[in-house]
C-alpha cells in the first residue's frame, strides 16, 4: 500500500524510493525556504518531487537519465542535485539529522569517541582519483569513512584506491578534518591498517599534532574467518548500510565530490527515516538476509 501524499494528483507515482509521508516530515523543515521578495519564476518540481528522483538514482543505481519521465525530468533531479551540493543543503541537512538522531539516543551532539576504517570499491571508467589498490586487488576507489558510536556518519573523504591508510592523503587527511570539525573528540578506534609493529607514526602524530589518541583494534591471528571486533564492527555495518544503495554498491561518479554527498544522501535516507519511527524495508531475500546478519552481529557485539 503506498503511504505517500501526491497532492491528489494521481499522474504523480509512487516507487519504493519516494518517501513517505512520516519521512517528509521530517526531511521537509530542513529544506531551505526560497526568498520569494528576489523575485524569478514560481518552481515547476517541489523539493519532495526534487528529492524522490536523486532517491531513485540513489537507491536503483541507474542513470540520471534514466529517470522515470513520470516522475520528474532528469535534468531538473540533477541540477537541483548539483545545486544543494554546491551551497551546502545536503552538508545542513545531513548534520542537522545527525543530531536529531543522536539526541534521541540520548547522546550530546558533539561526539567524543569515532570509529576509523576504509574502503576500496571498483569504480567506473575515467573521472577524478582512479587508482589501484595492491592490497585488495581493485581499481577504483577508496572511501574513508569516520562514524561515532552509533555509526552515524562524522566525515567522509574519497581519494584514489592506490592512497595508503598511513599515507599523508589517507589517514593523516582523514583525522586532520576530523579534529577539525569534531575538537571534543579525543579518542578515535581504527584496524590495524593505520599502524603496526613496523610502522606507527600515525599514533604519535595524531597524539602531538591533533590530540587525538588513535587506538588500534587488532585481528586474532588465531581465529580463522569471519570475526566481530570491538568498536570496529560500528562502522563495518555503516558501509553495510551504504553498499545496499546500488549507487554506492559501485563508484559511478566522474567527481570524487559527487560520490562524497550520494554517501551523505545515503545517510539522510536513514536518519530520516528512523526518525520517522519506521524501518527500511528490503527488496529482495538477499537484502533481508544481509539485514537479519547484521542484526544478529549487533546483538553479538552488545
Amino acid at each position: 500500500m503506498c503511504n505517500c501524499d501526491t497532492g491528489e494528483d494521481d499522474r504523480r507515482p509512487c516507487y519504493p524510493s519516494s518517501l513517505t509521508d512520516e519521512v517528509w516530515a521530517v526531511l521537509e523543515p530542513l529544506m531551505p525556504v526560497r526568498d520569494r521578495r528576489k523575485g524569478g519564476m514560481a518552481r515547476k518540481y517541489d523539493d519532495r518531487l526534487v528529492l524522490d528522483g536523486i532517491f531513485y538514482v540513489l537507491r536503483s543505481g541507474c542513470q540520471w537519465r534514466m529517470i522515470p519521465r513520470d516522475l520528474l525530468p532528469w535534468d531538473a533531479a540533477y541540477r537541483w542535485f548539483r545545486d544543494w551540493s554546491a551551497d551546502g543543503t545536503i552538508d545542513r541537512v545531513h548534520d542537522a539529522l545527525r543530531d536529531q538522531v543522536r539526541r534521541q539516543a540520548g547522546r550530546t551532539a558533539d561526539p567524543s569517541a569515532a570509529v576509523l576504517d576504509a574502503q576500496s570499491i571498483k569504480s567506473s571508467e575515467g573521472g577524478q582519483e582512479r587508482g589501484f589498490d595492491m592490497g585488495k586487488k581493485t581499481t577504483g576507489r577508496k572511501r574513508h569513512l569516520v562514524v561515532d558510536t552509533l555509526g552515524l556518519l562524522l566525515v567522509i573523504m574519497v581519494t584514489s584506491a592506490s592512497v595508503q591508510d598511513r599515507a599523508e592523503r589517507g589517514g593523516r587527511e582523514i583525522l586532520r578534518r576530523l579534529a577539525a570539525r569534531f575538537p571534543s573528540i579525543a579518542l578515535v578506534w581504527a584496524d590495524g591498517g593505520y599502524a603496526n609493529s613496523v610502522v606507527n607514526g600515525l599514533l604519535a602524530w595524531a597524539k602531538e599534532k591533533l590530540g587525538l589518541v588513535l587506538e588500534i583494534v587488532k585481528r586474532s591471528d588465531d581465529v580463522k574467518g569471519f570475526q566481530v571486533l570491538p568498536r570496529r564492527w560500528v562502522v563495518e555495518r555503516t558501509f553495510g548500510w551504504l553498499i545496499r544503495n546500488r549507487r554506492l554498491a559501485r563508484d559511478y561518479e566522474r567527481l570524487t565530490a559527487n560520490s562524497e554527498n550520494m554517501i551523505k544522501l545515503a545517510m539522510i535516507r536513514l536518519m530520516a527515516t528512523r526518525l520517522a519511527g519506521q524501518s527500511i524495508r528490503w527488496s529482495n531475500a538477499t537484502e533481508r538476509e544481509a539485514a537479519r546478519r547484521l542484526t544478529a552481529e549487533t546483538n553479538i557485539a552488545a
